[in-house]
């Protein structure tokens, strides 16, 4: 099987209002990469058909939600170096607190929800 270079056998599609922001958003919060040669406009201008950010090693594609295809969200883990400092950015960043920072087994941990409506669990290893 051969998956473009980018790609991982599984990746989320999220389908979001004003995916433009969420790139903004997520390069501001996690470091995002966007994959700009995956950035594709729709015909009519009323935003993204495609896009796609990698974090980290991993990739997320998305597109502008529309009329046919309505917003669909997903709650996504992501490892970071930093639970703490990627924490506070969100929040700056106009995320909702949905877990407080804490220690857990598998690391230091915490929730957000984006203002697209994804939550996300960040945590980094003790």
């Amino acid at each position: 099987m051969n998956i473009p270079q980018e790609h991982q056998t599984v990746m989320p599609y999220l389908m979001l209002k004003n995916a433009s922001a969420f790139i903004d958003f997520t390069k501001t919060v996690f470091n995002a990469q966007p994959i700009e040669s995956m950035q594709k406009p729709r015909a009519d201008g009323s935003g993204l058909m495609h896009a796609e950010i990698m974090i980290g090693t991993s990739t997320i594609m998305f597109c502008d939600a529309s009329e046919d295809w309505q917003p669909q969200t997903a709650n996504l883990f992501v490892y970071v170096e930093s639970a703490d400092e990627t924490y506070k950015k969100a929040l700056d960043a106009g995320a909702e607190s949905l877990m407080g920072l804490s220690d857990q087994n598998y690391g230091r941990t915490c929730g957000i929800k984006d203002q697209f409506g994804n939550v996300w669990w960040i945590t980094s290893i003790l």
